[in-house]
C-alpha cells in the first residue's frame, strides 16, 4: 500500500538512521492534557539493527520515575494506575525527573501508543515547570499496528495484545505497558517494514495512517 508510494516519492534515506529508539508510557492523574498531571514516566530502549532488522529489547537501558505530587490524585485514579497516595507525595522533583529523562533519551526517536496523548503530557509538564521542551521526533505506534498488524476490528492497545497473546504483567502500570508495547512493534516489524523501511518513512506512514477510516 505504502510502500509502492514511498518508491514513488523517493524519500532520502539517511546514511545516519538511529538505532536506539526509546518507547514510553506515562500515568496520569486523568485523561485531559490540558488540565491533568503527570504522575510517572517509563521507558525503554530498543536497539534497531542495520538494515532496518528486527529491534532487540534492551531491558538494561531503560527509564521509571514517579514525579512528586503536593496533591495525590482521586481513589478512583489510583485504582486504575496502582501508585498510591504515600509514592505520590514521596515522588522525586517534577524538574529533577524531566531534566534526567532528556539527559537520558538524548536524540532517540521516541514511540508511544496514541503517542499524542503522551506528547501532550510530557510537553505540558515541561511548559508547567518552565523547561524547554524536547525536541526529539515522536512515532505513534497505533496507526503503524492497524495498517501492519493484520486485524481491522482492533481499536485499543488491549485489542491487540489479545489479538497477538501478548500479557502484561501489571495493566495500566507504566513500566509494564512500555514493556509490552515493544513487544508488540517487535510483533509488527516484518509487515510494518514493507510499508516504510526508514526512520523518516515509518514517521510518515504513521502521520497518514492516523487518518485511515477505521471500519
Amino acid at each position: 500500500m505504502f510502500a509502492k508510494f514511498f518508491k514513488d516519492i523517493r524519500f532520502n534515506k539517511s546514511k545516519d538512521e538511529p538505532e536506539r529508539w526509546i518507547v514510553l508510557d506515562v500515568e496520569t492523574t486523568g485523561l485531559d492534557p490540558s488540565s491533568d498531571r503527570l504522575l510517572a514516566i517509563a521507558a525503554i530502549a530498543i536497539q534497531v539493527g542495520t538494515g532496518f532488522t528486527k529491534p532487540a529489547i534492551v531491558l538494561g537501558d531503560s527509564y521509571e520515575a514517579v514525579i512528586k505530587q503536593d496533591l495525590a490524585s482521586d481513589k478512583d485514579n489510583i485504582l486504575v494506575h496502582h501508585i498510591g497516595v504515600g509514592a505520590q507525595e514521596n515522588g522525586r522533583l517534577p524538574k529533577e525527573v524531566l531534566e534526567e529523562f532528556r539527559q537520558w533519551v538524548g536524540d532517540a526517536p521516541l514511540l508511544a501508543f496514541h503517542a499524542p496523548f503522551d506528547i501532550g503530557m510530557i510537553s505540558r509538564a515541561y511548559h508547567a515547570y518552565n523547561l524547554a521542551p524536547l525536541q526529539n521526533d515522536w512515532i505513534d505506534i497505533e496507526p503503524l499496528v492497524a495498517i501492519a498488524g493484520g486485524n481491522s476490528k482492533a481499536r485499543a492497545l488491549d485489542d491487540w495484545l489479545v489479538f497477538f497473546g501478548l500479557e502484561c504483567s501489571v495493566r495500566h502500570q507504566a513500566a509494564s505497558d512500555a514493556l509490552v508495547t515493544c513487544e508488540l512493534l517487535l510483533r509488527i516489524w516484518d509487515r510494518m517494514k514493507k510499508e516504510g523501511s526508514s526512520l523518516r518513512e515509518l514517521r510518515y506512514l504513521a502521520k497518514q495512517g492516523a487518518w485511515i477510516p477505521r471500519t
